[in-house]
């Protein structure tokens, strides 16, 4: 097989690997020796759950995060100028989406290097599929300001493309300001906008409901500490 960059996806929370990868991702990872990943710690644990007999040791991870250093990404792949597989991993979900793996993937395509991204689960396009909304145009939007006006701003003009353009909004914040994003959108978008909360999905206690906005009001989920993504639409 020629040497390739291999989108390798991980595991939503415990999930089982036999619920949410098929088998031939295995067989992919078994040939590989070199991986991209975002943290050298939690991508070892991945592996080894993948397939307890790995060795370890036998393996060499490059680190992609915001600490990596620009100048240094363009070495990862020299691995397949010598005719060896890379696989790059995020933390969980498909790489190169909402992830820092797509810099890797764009310098391997204008390299012409075959990149084959595996089947796996995006939480993105899970909430999607299960919330009811427009699947034909949506957005990710990723994280929303911090800064609590900009963040209320940003809900008004995601509603107002939701109504103008009949686009889905997608977006995500940290576990820890969950609750705060959902009780901002409850308190400024119209009654009748559509919310949906997703959260730990394909996990034993996933959660995935759609609302008008007021009724969200009396049933909010504790959210806190949990992986949640959201959605609105009209």
């Amino acid at each position: 097989m020629q040497a390739s960059l291999f989108l390798i996806p991980v595991t939503l929370g415990e999930t089982s690997l036999e619920q949410a990868l098929p088998a031939r991702n295995k067989e992919i990872i078994l040939q590989i020796k070199y991986f991209i990943v975002e943290n050298i710690r939690s991508a070892r644990r991945f592996l080894k759950k993948t397939d307890n007999n790995i060795n370890i040791d036998e393996l060499t991870f490059y680190e992609l995060n915001k600490r990596t250093k620009p100048e240094d990404i363009d070495n990862y792949l020299q691995p397949i100028t010598k005719g060896f597989h890379i696989g790059i991993m995020s933390e969980a979900g498909c790489p190169a989406i909402a992830d820092p793996g797509s810099d890797i993937v764009a310098i391997a395509q204008r390299k012409n290097y075959k990149v084959v991204p595996l089947v796996g689960p995006s939480s993105i396009l899970l909430s999607l599929m299960a919330s009811g909304f427009n699947g034909q145009s949506f957005a990710f939007q990723g994280y929303l300001p911090v800064d609590s006006p900009e963040r209320i701003k940003k809900i008004k003009q995601l509603e107002h493309c939701i109504y103008q353009e009949h686009q889905t909004q997608i977006f995500i914040e940290t576990p820890y300001r969950n609750q705060k994003l959902a009780e901002d959108m409850i308190k400024h978008c119209a009654p009748s906008t559509k919310l949906c909360i997703a959260m730990n999905i394909t996990c034993e206690d996933e959660f995935i409901k759609t609302m008008p906005v007021k009724q969200w009001a009396k049933h909010l989920p504790d959210m806190a500490k949990q992986l949640c993504i959201f959605l609105l639409y009209k």
